[in-house]
């Protein structure tokens, strides 16, 4: 019989999710993932889609799953997600729409005209959130400007895990971390920046409430706990956005340490206890979002391995099937240094044939063209960890600290020749763990919501106790990674 307190992580990522069980007992907490599914955008007609009501199925075999395996006794249940994508609801709370995907071409010069209406300086000064196209801004503003007729019919909006927060409570509530995403929260204010929306004409009435990490939503609802086979326990607003429910999961001591979460997106930042709000971060285009605990994340968004997987995805096409570990080691013989790209161009943003456009890239850059699969693999591993320099330069510019050791967490720590890549390229100390770290702290931030433990330090701890880090050195050949950084610099603008 399995003993100490259960919790149940709903894990949505870009790509993938997961049903995630966590036991947490004498000061320890086991994972135990039950249930694993695809999560991609559907194309149907010129618009990309999330199919939502599937993902909600898959959630719901997870909750079966985990009956199966551990009974009816369980003490939370918590979702988590990407941002900015969102559901319409109507008036009797009925979903109206399949969710458009972030990466759908809606929002393709929305950002400018924008600009037109609230000028960029504003809209940061408001908000803190960086400007990319994807942000949930934008997505409704597209829907203005080309009088989408659902905007009549929506009564209220919730972010993806939000929504599936919802189905599972029949309660509305949008969580804070999610929130800040959209580029629509004021975090001055602790509140939407209404009249912002207003001069957008995006209608303010169909915002829900905004509610802090760690709160309970709602008891799971009695149809749904009784054909799944568990007991209608609390369901919690975690730390609905991904990133944030890694962040609390940071097995960090001190205050010298930044973190990175290496997944589909690579998002490197500091914790603060106040957003950053000014010139510097505006020119240098970083975003604050929600934290736990009343901290902000300021961070930069940078495209991580997406990359790879787009180029796996194009080679699978063309019948060469390698996984991600067969792709690593024909990186790690290729030739290092032989060119860069800028993981955040434009062209590397939408599904395409990654492997041409970086190829493309290269030439237009006047570099060494890649010519085999090892070549292009080990050219985007090594510019994103080129981009994390950059990033941590800025960070330091920013805050005037100095940071010693970058905490790398999620799944791409599974990546052991790009966390190498990380230390050598940013000279800091590189301490990965754990993989799973948004199923830890969407767990650890339930236990916290039921009191079953006190704290953010405490969350910590138990992480610290339950996971093996692993540590990556830096090299001390520093002039190659200098001269490397140079013509990053120099092509990546």
């Amino acid at each position: 019989m399995v003993t100490g307190k259960k919790y149940l992580a709903f894990d949505l990522g870009a790509s993938s999710g997961r049903a995630i069980a966590g036991i947490l007992d004498k000061g320890r907490l086991t994972l135990d993932i039950l249930h694993r599914f695809s999560n991609g955008p559907v194309r149907i007609k010129d618009t990309l889609h999330w199919d939502v009501l599937g993902v909600f199925r898959e959630l719901s075999s997870g909750l079966l799953a985990y009956s199966h395996k551990y009974g009816r006794e369980l003490d939370a249940i918590g979702t988590d997600s990407w941002g900015v994508d969102y559901g319409l609801l109507g008036k009797d709370g009925s979903l109206i729409a399949n969710p458009v995907h972030y990466r759908d071409s809606r929002t393709d010069g929305m950002p400018e005209a924008l600009f037109k209406v609230v000028p960029k300086k504003e809209l940061y000064r408001r908000t803190g959130i960086q400007v990319m196209q994807l942000n949930t801004i934008y997505q409704l503003f597209s829907m203005v400007r080309n009088q989408s007729p659902l905007l009549d019919l929506t009564d209220k909006i919730l972010c993806m895990a939000d929504l599936q927060n919802y189905f599972f409570t029949g309660e509305m509530a949008q969580e804070f971390t999610l929130a800040t995403t959209t580029q629509m929260y004021d975090p001055n204010e602790s509140d939407w920046a209404g009249d912002i929306l207003q001069m957008l004409g995006i209608p303010t009435d169909i915002l829900p409430d905004v509610v802090a990490p760690g709160s309970i939503v709602g008891n799971l609802t009695p149809v749904i706990s009784q054909e799944y086979g568990v007991n209608s326990c609390p369901v919690i607003a975690p730390a609905c956005h991904d990133t944030a429910a890694a962040v609390a999961a940071v097995p960090a001591e001190g205050e010298d340490w930044l973190y990175l979460s290496s997944g589909t997106w690579s998002l490197l930042g500091a914790e603060v206890t106040e957003p950053v709000i000014n010139d510097k971060t505006e020119a240098l285009n970083f975003t604050n979002e929600g934290g736990v605990d009343g901290t902000f994340r300021l961070l930069k968004n940078i495209n991580g391995l997406w990359i790879i997987q787009e180029c796996r995805r194009i080679w699978g096409q063309q019948g060469i099937d390698l996984d991600f570990a067969e792709l690593t080691k024909l990186a790690s013989e290729a030739k290092p240094f032989a060119a860069v790209i800028d993981p955040n161009a434009e062209a590397f943003m939408a599904p395409g044939d990654m492997p041409e456009l970086i190829a493309k890239f290269c030439k237009d850059s006047a570099q060494s063209v890649p010519q085999d699969r090892g070549a292009v693999v080990r050219i985007a591993l090594e510019s994103l960890a080129l981009a994390y320099r950059q990033v941590v330069e800025n960070i330091e510019e920013i805050t005037g600290k100095k940071y010693n050791v970058l905490h790398i967490v999620g799944g791409g720590t599974q990546n052991r020749l790009l966390n190498q890549l990380a230390a050598d390229a940013t000279g800091m100390l590189v301490k990965t763990g754990p993989v799973e770290a948004t199923a830890f702290g969407n767990c650890l931030m339930q236990a916290i919501a039921i009191g079953d433990i006190g704290s953010l330090a405490e969350a910590r701890e138990i992480v610290r106790n339950s996971i093996s880090v692993d540590i990556y050195e830096p090299s001390k050949e520093r002039g190659v990674w200098d001269e490397a950084y140079a013509k990053y610099r120099s092509v990546c603008r």
